[in-house]
């Protein structure tokens, strides 16, 4: 979503003086400011994540699942906010890499756990840390109080809606 607005007086249709009246409401700079921001992290954390040899999807899936004995498909869902018509094919391609398998509950046929393989275990202990530290070299660029800050404001915004 990129919204390139130019909040200048109008004298076009009334509609368009809507548009400009909507243009020039407080909060958008701040949900272009936001939208600019998420746009940026994600650029420079995809290129990463694509250098370990996983598409974003697959390595969220990964650290998800890393350090734990599985989860659910709808667990795996909500900690991913990837849907779950999406994340079978994620699935099936990492089972694909033999990186996790799926395990019917024992009393449960109906569903299955998602479970790091031992491949998989690997790849969550080398490429969660790496990660992580990629995107510190940016993160430590704020100092602690305006992590916090950041942190709280984002955590407002979320309740909002």
């Amino acid at each position: 979503m990129v919204l390139q607005v130019n909040p200048k007086k109008s004298t076009e249709p009334h509609s368009l003086s809507n548009a400009t009246a909507a243009a020039r409401e407080a909060f958008v700079p701040t949900m272009q400011e936001l939208v600019g921001a998420y746009q940026a992290f994600t650029s420079y954390s995809d290129s990463h994540v694509r250098q370990l040899g996983l598409t974003p999807s697959q390595f969220d899936v990964i650290a998800a699942l890393g350090g734990t004995n599985g989860m659910s498909m709808g667990k795996v869902a909500a900690k991913t906010l990837v849907t779950k018509g999406t994340l079978t094919g994620i699935i099936d391609r990492l089972e694909q890499k033999k990186l996790v398998r799926r395990e019917v509950p024992e009393g449960n046929r109906r569903s299955f756990t998602v479970v790091l393989t031992p491949k998989g275990e690997n790849v969550y202990k080398e490429a969660f840390p790496a990660h992580i530290a990629y995107l510190k070299q940016r993160f430590e660029r704020l100092e602690p109080s305006e992590l916090e800050l950041l942190r709280v404001l984002l955590q407002k915004l979320r309740v909002v809606f």
